[in-house]
């Protein structure tokens, strides 16, 4: 399929094939697999409901090989729509025009939007295979997800779709410097910059968000999405560890931190782990951005507490949470021990596209967690 930025086309692969329970369509971005079973054909329309996110493709069977329409992101606001095109038979993401000895596999220190205020620090994480790129970027917030891509001749272009943002990077290859531009969609678009640093590091990600001053604990009451009000200072958390995660069911680090929280939570939560998800949602509508929430839970069987906490700005966030002197990034984790005291927050969250990063980062949580859990509580 490829989605028509205007200036630019971001290809993504995907299959569609049928069986007894129906079309079924899966998005192919590296090693990622998304599901979607909400395909219906009405006609000589085709409707595809993405099974996270509130977005859909509404398109038009010009025959039994093509199909056009748009892909509304109704986060986005309900006018935003990208065109697409999506032909059967389509092997390859991007066509290699010219073979090349280029070789960027390699940790890459990277720059986005140099020079403005909108600047910001990356490392780029990629692995090439013949002329097939792989990898990700990771920011101070969080990572890009499966990129998947190619090099051409002395161009790297890499492209993600996971049914809530359509990522699309290109860059010029100049010996160890990349000199390129990212898109987001329709909406967003900037350059960026990278040079060879397997040494570039950037800020921890416990160090970026801190309790304010005068604060030792995470204080806080809001509706479940099943209706009761959920606090740490509730008897069922009281003596347990417990995990709090600042997030958005629109955010898909935050699906992927979900998903490894669950996984935490089922091994550990016989032997005293909680998790409270607070939710801050983009619906100005409270009953739609519990409906939505509640989608969340169930599509990803999320076992843990969800509460709503309000509108998706981390201004909101930040008044919401005032022990926290500022929320920067969806996801946030607090890590409180038995005793009810914040013993560590991170900020952001490194996904399983990152490779090693996240495999590090789950084997030292789960470290973490066993010494947090084998702490004596208040006794």
């Amino acid at each position: 399929m490829e989605l028509d930025l205007g200036e630019e086309i971001l290809p993504f692969l995907f299959d569609l094939s049928r069986d007894t329970g129906g079309w079924v369509m899966t998005v192919h971005n590296d090693e990622e697999s998304i599901v979607v079973k909400d395909v219906v054909f009405h006609g000589d329309t085709i409707t595809i409901r993405m099974p996270l996110y509130d977005s859909e493709f509404k398109g038009v069977v010009r025959n039994d090989s093509l199909f056009t329409g748009g892909w509304h992101n109704y986060l986005k606001g309900p006018d935003y729509m990208i065109p697409f095109i999506a032909r059967a038979g389509a092997e390859v993401r991007f066509a290699v025009a010219t073979k090349s000895g280029v070789d960027v596999s390699d940790s890459w220190e990277v720059h986005f939007s140099p020079g403005t205020a909108d600047a910001y620090d990356a490392i780029g994480i990629f692995q090439q295979d013949t002329g097939r790129v792989t990898g990700t970027f990771g920011t101070e917030t969080g990572d890009y997800r499966f990129l998947d891509g190619v090099v051409s001749g002395d161009s790297l272009m890499l492209s993600c779709f996971d049914g809530s943002h359509a990522f699309l990077f290109k860059a010029a290859v100049r010996g160890d410097s990349l000199v390129g531009r990212y898109w987001s969609g329709t909406h967003w678009q900037e350059p960026w910059v990278a040079v060879r640093n397997p040494g570039y590091q950037l800020h921890d990600p416990d160090s970026l968000t801190f309790l304010k001053e005068g604060y030792t604990m995470a204080d806080f009451s809001f509706p479940s999405i099943d209706g009761p009000l959920v606090s740490p200072r509730d008897s069922s958390y009281l003596g347990r560890v417990l995990m709090v995660q600042v997030m958005g069911s629109w955010c898909p680090n935050c699906v992927d931190e979900t998903r490894l929280l669950d996984e935490m939570y089922a091994k550990y939560r016989d032997r005293g782990l909680g998790v409270i998800a607070v939710a801050f949602e983009k619906y100005e509508d409270p009953a739609k951005a519990i409906e939505q929430l509640r989608h969340f839970r169930d599509n990803l069987g999320v076992k843990y507490d969800v509460v709503y906490a309000g509108k998706a700005s981390k201004e909101d966030a930040s008044a919401k949470l005032p022990f926290l002197d500022r929320v920067m990034s969806y996801p946030t984790c607090i890590f409180i021990d038995r005793r009810g005291l914040v013993r560590r927050i991170r900020t952001g969250f490194y996904g399983p596209g990152t490779g090693e990063h996240y495999e590090t980062y789950k084997r030292n949580l789960q470290a973490f967690l066993e010494d947090l859990l084998a702490e004596e509580g208040a006794g």
